[in-house]
């Protein structure tokens, strides 16, 4: 049969979340492979001086991805029946498929707009129309926090980490 941790009591098949964590845990490995093996060879002499190098953040990223990835697969996470768990396929019509949908295309919309739009337009239209899609409904609240958020994101993109990205839209010359 194989290991227990593929099988439930009842000796039915491992569930679809246990499989797609497993998937991701033999990812975030090849990920962790590449990062601790690969990478650190190409540096170049001066910069094995630093203290941190090009592929720190990637080691960590696989670390806690794998220990995350098999804390599902081994069913750590889980304690008892929890809400999400009677998810029935047959009753699809019942879930919130189209504002999901729409969600989805409002992404697309939005990796389209950035250029024309420019970075802060798009930003603030597509967190704006997000947030109205999943149920906000104090305006002005919703206008202050997405107009704050677009320019503080950009400011930590193009200051910060020295991302050029084009706030305005590109017929705008500033």
């Amino acid at each position: 049969m194989g290991p227990d941790i593929f099988y439930f009591k009842e000796g039915n098949v491992m569930a679809l979340d246990r499989y797609i964590a497993l998937i991701i845990a033999v990812i975030f490995l090849i990920y962790g492979y590449t990062a601790f093996f690969e990478m650190d060879g190409l540096l170049p002499p001066i910069l094995k001086r630093n203290p941190i190098w090009p592929s720190t953040f990637p080691k960590i990223l696989s670390v806690i991805g794998v220990f995350a990835a098999l804390s599902v697969v081994i069913n750590l996470e889980k304690a008892g029946k929890q809400v999400g768990d009677d998810l029935d396929i047959a009753k699809w019509r019942e879930y919130k498929v189209m504002q999901a949908l729409m969600l989805v295309g409002g992404m697309v919309l939005y990796a389209l707009t950035l250029r024309s739009l420019g970075f802060l337009a798009s930003t603030f239209l597509f967190l704006t129309g997000g947030s109205i899609l999943l149920g906000e409904r104090r305006f002005i609240r919703l206008v202050l926090i997405t107009a704050i958020a677009s320019y503080g994101i950009w400011y930590l993109v193009d200051t910060v980490l020295g991302i050029y990205m084009t706030p305005y839209p590109s017929w705008f010359i500033v």
